[in-house]
């Protein structure tokens, strides 16, 4: 079975300027990482609808309640095969407010400690152009679905 994926493009107008809510992976792996590693809030889900998933991973990686009035994206298929599902709203928040839950991870490898660390280590709001150097590229469709939805009104 492919893995699937399942997350919410959060967007707002500030001072006339649209932007897009990302989040950074937290842990060792990403620490160094910036352009080309930020995602939209998701994680996986098995058996769960996805758009129940959806809501679930934002709200587990932000403490944050999703928002209502949820506009279906079309799903992308990542490099790796996975099955990524994503819904957009209109929300405002202070990313700097968002407090991500942990997850444990042995490091350094195979050293039998194990640590916790962040899910995301950073969120924040990001204009057309920044986002489309921060996101992953395989999710920047999704913010070109969501600026062609906006744009029909």
């Amino acid at each position: 079975m492919s893995k699937k994926s399942a997350g919410l493009l959060l967007y707002r107008i500030k001072n006339g300027v649209l932007q897009f809510f990302l989040v950074h992976p937290g842990g060792p792996f990403w620490k160094n990482k910036d352009a080309g590693a930020w995602s939209i809030p998701k994680g996986k889900f098995t058996e769960e609808e996805p758009l129940e998933a959806a809501k679930r991973e934002f709200e587990e990686e932000t403490k944050l309640k999703p928002p209502e009035n949820l506009i279906p994206l079309t799903p992308l298929k990542q490099k790796s095969g996975k099955l990524v599902y994503a819904w957009a709203a209109q929300a405002d928040f202070d990313a700097g407010s968002v407090q991500s839950n942990l997850f444990e991870l042995e490091w350094p490898p195979h050293s039998g400690k194990k640590q916790m660390f962040p899910e995301i280590d950073k969120a924040g709001w990001f204009d057309l152009n920044s986002a489309k150097k921060k996101i992953i590229p395989g999710q920047f469709p999704f913010v070109e679905e969501l600026i062609r939805s906006i744009e029909k009104g």
